[in-house]
């Protein structure tokens, strides 16, 4: 913890494990979260995200090459006031936009992390080009790779890839994107708000973040997404287009832990393509 009581410049009094490589710190005068590297994407996105508080993520207190220092919040309970705001701060920050589909936040690193895999922010001129090249093909290839899919199944996800732009995505400009808005990154606060953490922020559709929401189950998310679509109506459709968004954390996830995350993409990728 000396690297973690340099940055704070405080003592640390207590620690205790949070998940992942994330610990809660108490010092004399605070709580916080320090969290062991890679950290700099991490970091960009907090405070790209948090640039204009649509919707309340911790604040970076420190940051160096290994470890990562931020606000510490105390968790909640779901609540339906909370959900709305939500949604209606969600839909605020996707409006904010992103230079392209794929760039990184600004002063972020094109090399980035997702859960235990890398995931690359290149910035293209199409989502579809996006889509194929960043978030479906090098994440089959890793699978293929681990054993996971054969020359056919591959073979499924390229013929997917070359039809991206036919599926109906509508034509929107680049969103300011959470990238891993998963349930367990979606913190009902004891302030009475929801906090989105551990972002892999990017540019990119606004219907990934809403899928990424659906994907383990957020509590409330029918309220949350009534207000999202109040407030920034969906293009028709859209709930059609959840699994083909869906794809890419399946296939991470089939990259990273295998087991029945290979079939589940493979299916949304059968189903869709």
């Amino acid at each position: 913890m000396k690297a973690v009581e340099r940055l704070l410049g405080e003592p640390v009094t207590r620690s205790a494990p949070l998940g992942g490589t994330a610990d809660r710190i108490e010092t004399g005068s605070r709580t916080v979260v320090a969290k062991r590297g890679p950290v700099e994407a991490e970091a960009a996105g907090l405070r790209w995200l948090g640039e204009h508080g649509d919707v309340p993520v911790p604040s970076v207190l420190a940051a160096d090459d290994e470890w990562l220092i931020t606000t510490y919040v105390e968790s909640g309970s779901p609540g339906v006031r909370a959900a709305e705001e939500f949604g209606r701060g969600l839909a605020a920050l996707h409006a904010r936009g992103a230079e392209a589909f794929g760039a990184p936040p600004p002063g972020g690193p094109v090399d980035a992390w997702m859960g235990p895999e890398p995931m690359r922010n290149v910035a293209h001129d199409t989502w579809a080009s996006f889509y194929a090249a960043e978030r479906i093909t090098p994440y089959v290839r890793t699978a293929a790779d681990r054993g996971l899919y054969g020359p056919g199944e591959i073979e499924v996800f390229d013929r997917l890839c070359g039809r991206l732009d036919k599926l109906g995505v509508p034509e929107e400009p680049p969103a300011r994107l959470h990238g891993d808005a998963w349930s367990g990154n979606v913190l009902w606060a004891a302030d009475g708000r929801v906090w989105l953490i551990d972002p892999a922020a990017h540019g990119g559709h606004r219907e990934q973040d809403l899928a990424m929401l659906a994907l383990f189950g957020t509590p409330r998310l029918e309220r949350v997404l009534a207000a999202y679509d109040e407030a920034a109506p969906l293009a028709d459709g859209w709930r059609d287009r959840v699994g083909l968004h869906q794809l890419f954390p399946l296939l991470m996830h089939a990259a990273a832990f295998g087991g029945g995350y290979a079939g589940q993409a493979l299916a949304v990728a059968r189903g869709v393509g």
